[in-house]
C-alpha cells in the first residue's frame, strides 16, 4: 500500500494527540518536544503520517506552546485544542473533522509513540476494508502475576492477553457515534468506547518500535528501537535554475503567485525558486536532479505545480531517515521586488517541507542591470540545502 494508495480506499484522516504534559517523564518541557535522534518526539509521528500516500490529512491536537515549537504543519493538516482528558482531546479533533464524511477512515495516535511505521498503517487500513475498527497489538512475553502490596500472587494466563498500541483505526462515523454515546463514561483508548457499542474491534500485529515514552528511561529504549542513536552525517547540496520571462503567464516564485507583467516560461509552472531548492535537496541526497525524476518529456508534468517536486524531495529525505536542517535561497531578479513577498515564500516552503520556519532563508539580489537578469529577460535562483543523513 505504501507504493501507491488503492484508488477505492476512502479518505484517511489522522488524529495525532500531543496535548499532554508528560509529568511522569520528568523533563523540563512536554515530552513530545524532547529531542529523539535530533528531532522532537512529536515530529517522528507527524513526518511518518505526512509521508504515507494513503493519508489525506490530519488534526494535531496540541497547545500553543507545542504548536509554536513544532513549526508549520504538513499540507492538509489542521490543529485543535487539547481537552483536560484524552477523551475530550479526541472529541475536539472530531469536531475539527466536521466536514469529513462518515465513511472516511480515521487513525487516532498518541504522539508519545514515535515509532509508527508504514507497515502498521497499511495493516490497519487493510483491516478497515472488512471491519469497522482495528487496533495493533503485541503478545505479552513475560509471566504475569497478581500482586497485592509487595507480595506476588497467582499467575495470570497471558495467552489470552495482549498489549494494545496506537494508532487505532476506525470508520469515522463509528468513532463519532462512540464518543457521542460515551456521555460520562471514561476510557483509556477509543477502542474501548467502540466496543461498548457492541462493535467488534479487529486486532492486527503491532510493532515493538511503537514503544510508549512514559518515563525518562524510555528515551534510551526508543533511541535503540528507532535507530535514533546511529551516527548522522551532514550532507550539503546546491541547486541552480533559470527561466525566461514571457508576457501573458502567471509568475510563480517560491510556491506563491506574484502579481507581475510577465511570468516564467517552462514545462511545469516554472517556479524557479522551488526548482532550484528541489535540486539542492536531491543533490544532498546524491539522488540525481529534478529532470531525472520529473522529465520534461513526460506530458503528465506539463503545467504541474512545482510544490509537488519539492514535497517529493522532502519525502525522499524522510524515507532515508534524514532531516532537513536548513535551506537557503538567493533569488536573482531585477523585477519584481522579492522583499515584500519574502515572508510568504518562507512560510510556503516551510509548509511544503513540513519544517520549522526558522530553518528557511530567502534572499534576493539584482545583477546591477548586467546580463539576462539585468535586462529583465529571466529570473534565476541559487539554493543550498543542508541535511542530516544516517551514516551508512
Amino acid at each position: 500500500m505504501t507504493e501507491s494508495a488503492p484508488s477505492l480506499l476512502p479518505r484517511v484522516a489522522v488524529v495525532l494527540l500531543a496535548g499532554g504534559q508528560g509529568i511522569r517523564a520528568g523533563f523540563d518541557q512536554p515530552k513530545q518536544l524532547e529531542l529523539l535522534g535530533g528531532k522532537p518526539v512529536l515530529r517522528w509521528s507527524l513526518d511518518s503520517f505526512a509521508a504515507h500516500p494513503a493519508i489525506s490529512g490530519g488534526v494535531l491536537v496540541a497547545n500553543n506552546d507545542v504548536m509554536t515549537a513544532i513549526g508549520l504543519l504538513p499540507e492538509r493538516w489542521i490543529s485543535a485544542d487539547p481537552g483536560a482528558e484524552r477523551q475530550q482531546s479526541v472529541g475536539n479533533a472530531l469536531a475539527a473533522l466536521a466536514e469529513w464524511d462518515d465513511e472516511a477512515f480515521v487513525l487516532v495516535h498518541d504522539a508519545a509513540r514515535p515509532g509508527v511505521s508504514p507497515e502498521v498503517i497499511d495493516r490497519l487500513l487493510d483491516a478497515l476494508q472488512t471491519s469497522d475498527a482495528a487496533i495493533p497489538t503485541l503478545p505479552v512475553p513475560d509471566t504475569l502475576v497478581e500482586q497485592a502490596h509487595d507480595e506476588a500472587g497467582d499467575v495470570v494466563d497471558r495467552s489470552v492477553l495482549a498489549r494494545v498500541q496506537t494508532p487505532q483505526a476506525f470508520r469515522l462515523g463509528i468513532l463519532r457515534r462512540a464518543h457521542a454515546e460515551a456521555v460520562e463514561a471514561a476510557a483509556t483508548d477509543d477502542a474501548q468506547l467502540v466496543r461498548r457499542l457492541g462493535i467488534a474491534v479487529a486486532a492486527v500485529p503491532g510493532d515493538a518500535r511503537l514503544h510508549k515514552l512514559t518515563y525518562a528511561e524510555d528515551m534510551a529504549i526508543l533511541s535503540a528501537l528507532l535507530g535514533a542513536g546511529v551516527m548522522m552525517r551532514t550532507a550539503v547540496g546546491m541547486g541552480y535554475d533559470v527561466h525566461r520571462l514571457v508576457a501573458g503567464k502567471p509568475l510563480w516564485i517560491g510556491g506563491i503567485e506574484i502579481a507581475h507583467s510577465h511570468g516564467l516560461k517552462g514545462h511545469s509552472d516554472a517556479d524557479v525558486a522551488l526548482h532550484a531548492l528541489t535540486d539542492a535537496i536531491l543533490g544532498a541526497l546524491a539522488d540525481g536532479d529534478i529532470g531525472d525524476h520529473f522529465p520534461p518529456s513526460d506530458p503528465q508534468w506539463r503545467g504541474a505545480a512545482s510544490h509537488r517536486f519539492l514535497r517529493f524531495a522532502g519525502e525522499r529525505v524522510m524515507a532515508r531517515g534524514g532531516r532537513i536542517d536548513h535551506v537557503d535561497l538567493t533569488i536573482i531578479a531585477e523585477a519584481p521586488k522579492i522583499g515584500p513577498h519574502r515572508d510568504a515564500i518562507r512560510a510556503r516552503i516551510a509548509e511544503i517541507l513540513a519544517i520549522p520556519l526558522g530553518r528557511i532563508s530567502v534572499k534576493a539580489t539584482t545583477t546591477e542591470r548586467l546580463g539576462f537578469a539585468g535586462r529583465r529577460e529571466g529570473i534565476a535562483t541559487q539554493a543550498v540545502a543542508t541535511l542530516k543523513l544516517p551514516e551508512n
